[in-house]
């Protein structure tokens, strides 16, 4: 989306599509209150609801509510904003529509662009980018926590953490440069000023948000959970276990799944979208391979891969082959499905499975880099046990909450600050010799930082971050 135009006003329907009690149109422009005063035919009085008759200009009532005027800077965007609230019927919301634009074509007023609304907020420097995202996020969000988390972004937690970063390294670079500007005063800067101290503080501190951050995307955008295990170890009934509902079809015949099944669920307010995968074996069935096919191709890009088997046949030679062929870097959790139907002496005895003496245990047994859990999918048991595993992976523990939410620009913004932070140390290792190369690598980490909250910007990430937002927005 190309930057839009202040002088443009622009105008939208900004409740959503349907019909519902109460439907908003909003203009923006600036020097807007002649036109609206003359549309609501009568002055208007900032920041007060006047009830009044929406009448076309052939004088023909279109219908009755309220015109709020709220002026600029003093607004939502930052310009004169004018909003009609009348009822929320798609035909009389077009309706008033096409009679405003009709009557604001001599000023030029136009429909407005997805995002524009809080795009030119951001222009007007009534948001940050970071904030002006988290307007979208908290329309988004799809859990209590979401909403939260995306609540305190917008009130300028996140950006908050950033201008704290990003002071201190200010600080570093205007130490730094003042001392590249007047070299004959030979000050040993980086001991003079505990350069590489203060470095060493910001570079803790980074990693806090960085981490932060990082729960946080897992909270906007969710965990790609991958149950993966050869075919009847109950890979369905774990994922309608977890669901609470009938999602995918279970019988005792295995190969019953062919295609992958989605289903998002949350765990604790955190998205996961869970996957149920066709089982892994060698097969002639042209369809079953298909099948297969995609379930490794699941596997591949899974965040977190819950390796499922039967209890009472664990650790045989397909599993130990699935396990081979497992993406290396990716979490796994080696989950023992049906220990309900190990009888005690099975559970007990002393060569018994690890998901027998797991169940006697009643918590995970050490199973090596691939941890060990045990469950019934059919009775519950051990279940919390997993969704408080799947938490912990996602950085979160139960009950806790992100203090923001974090989108991918914005961890990848922080990884490449906190880059330059570390090669900047690097060269403080080398004393005074190489200020120059120090003082660019602080340059460096504060042009990422400025890309979240947008001080250093282009207008195609602009377009790109705006273009997503719903309309009259």
């Amino acid at each position: 989306m190309a930057m839009s135009s202040n002088l443009d006003p622009i105008i939208a329907i900004a409740t959503a599509p349907g019909r519902g009690g109460i439907g908003v149109i909003r203009i923006s422009g600036s020097g807007l209150r002649p036109w609206a005063e003359g549309l609501c035919g009568q002055p208007l009085k900032d920041r007060h609801a006047h009830f009044l008759r929406f009448v076309d200009r052939h004088g023909e009532i279109m219908d009755e509510g309220l015109a709020l005027f709220f002026p600029g800077p003093h607004s939502y965007t930052g310009e004169d904003v004018l909003e009609l609230q009348g009822h929320g019927g798609p035909a009389v919301l077009q309706r008033v529509l096409q009679d405003c634009l009709a009557r604001g074509q001599a000023m030029g007023l136009r429909l407005a662009q997805p995002g524009e609304y809080t795009q030119r907020a951001f222009l007007n420097d009534r948001l940050d980018l970071a904030q002006a995202e988290a307007v979208a996020d908290l329309i988004e969000a799809s859990s209590l926590a979401a909403a939260r988390s995306a609540m305190a972004s917008l009130s300028g937690a996140f950006s908050a953490e950033i201008q704290v970063l990003s002071g201190a390294i200010v600080q570093l670079r205007t130490l730094v440069e003042a001392t590249l500007d007047f070299p004959e005063e030979e000050i040993d800067f980086l001991e003079k000023y505990q350069a590489a101290e203060r470095l060493r503080a910001v570079l803790e501190h980074l990693e806090q948000v960085l981490q932060t951050a990082r729960s946080g995307l897992v909270l906007r955008e969710g965990l790609h959970v991958v149950l993966a295990g050869q075919p009847n170890v109950g890979k369905s009934s774990l994922l309608n276990a977890l669901a609470g509902d009938e999602i995918a079809i279970v019988t005792p015949i295995a190969g019953t799944t062919r295609d992958r099944v989605v289903q998002d669920i949350h765990i604790d307010g955190v998205p996961l979208h869970v996957v149920d995968t066709a089982g892994l074996r060698e097969t002639d069935d042209p369809v079953e391979r298909l099948g297969i096919a995609r379930s490794w191709a699941e596997i591949a890009r899974a965040q977190v891969i819950v390796h499922l088997q039967d209890a009472r046949q664990p650790g045989d030679a397909l599993d130990e082959a699935i396990v081979a062929r497992l993406p290396a870097g990716t979490p796994v959790l080696n989950v023992f499905n049906k220990v309900d139907l190990l009888d005690d002496v099975a559970r007990a005895a002393p060569g018994a499975s690890v998901a027998a003496r797991q169940a006697v245990a009643g918590g995970p047994v050490p199973g090596g880099p691939i941890e060990a859990l045990a469950v019934s999918a059919r009775t519950g048991e051990g279940l919390d046990a997993l969704r408080t595993r799947l938490l912990q992976i996602a950085g979160r523990t139960p009950g806790s909450e992100s203090p923001w939410l974090a989108r991918a620009r914005h961890v990848q913004a922080l990884e490449a600050a906190q880059g330059h932070l570390q090669q900047a140390a690097a060269h403080a290792a080398h004393s005074d010799e190489v200020l120059d190369l120090f003082a660019e690598e602080l340059r460096l980490a504060h042009e990422a930082l400025g890309e979240i909250t947008g001080e250093f910007s282009s207008d195609d990430l602009l377009g790109q971050i705006f273009s997503s937002f719903c309309i009259g927005k």
